[in-house]
């Protein structure tokens, strides 16, 4: 599967170059929602209250770097969490990629999805910026529209799983539908500040996942992705 945009495309193939072997992340990306029915109450994964930060005061000035909860909990006895990172400029010791033909990824900003298991961030072999791509400002639309399956190990394919989604603003809700007959529900937070939204949901070690459904907040089913079987 591929990226929301050509964009994300290159950029995360000119990731995988520079990170080589040293990166156990996600197995792959979807995107591209296709509408369907709409579904059933489900069981809900634990996800944080919006933060604060969106109410500041407008005379205060706003933080170079926003940090949002996006989800957390506990699975196969370890605890999990996932959090977006919004970097107002390039941080220091971050280049922009650059592109096969030679140009560079066009960004003045850089988003992160930060993911742990059992206290381990996914993907730190990569270094500090691993899982993150830039962006151009607080409302770039191309920091939208992925769905991804991480993990520490098999890239993401076996053992403890995460799956994270960044999902357009009219997703309200994702719902993860297990081989088990487990439905987990995971709300959508955004991040304050920004257009850029994410949620969360853990998958134990041996379960399968059958299906993954976006909803809207009347409930209406706008995705429905076997591709995780």
């Amino acid at each position: 599967m591929a990226l929301s945009s050509a964009r994300k495309a290159a950029l995360a193939a000119v990731m995988a170059t520079v990170v080589g072997a040293l990166s156990f992340g996600a197995s792959a990306m979807a995107a591209a929602p296709s509408p369907a029915a709409s579904g059933p109450a489900v069981h809900r994964a634990a996800a944080p209250a919006p933060g604060s930060a969106a109410a500041a005061s407008a005379h205060r000035q706003a933080p170079r770097v926003v940090t949002q909860l996006i989800g957390k909990g506990r699975v196969d006895g370890r605890r999990w969490s996932v959090s977006l990172e919004f970097h107002r400029t390039l941080p220091k010791g971050y280049t922009l990629p650059t592109l096969p033909g030679g140009d560079t990824v066009p960004g003045d900003a850089l988003l992160c999805q930060r993911m742990y298991i059992g206290g381990v961030r996914i993907d730190h072999q990569g270094g500090p910026w691993s899982d993150c791509q830039p962006v151009t400002g607080a409302h770039d639309s191309q920091g939208s529209g992925s769905l991804g399956l991480w993990g520490l190990q098999d890239k993401g394919t076996t053992g403890t799983r995460l799956m994270v989604s960044t999902p357009g603003p009219e997703v309200a809700y994702g719902v993860l539908h297990l081989s088990d007959g487990t439905r987990v529900r995971a709300n959508t937070v955004t991040l304050p500040g920004t257009d850029y939204r994410g949620w969360a949901a853990p998958i134990a070690d041996g379960q399968t996942i059958d299906a993954v459904d976006e909803y809207d907040a009347q409930g209406k089913r706008l995705r429905h992705d076997t591709f995780w079987h």
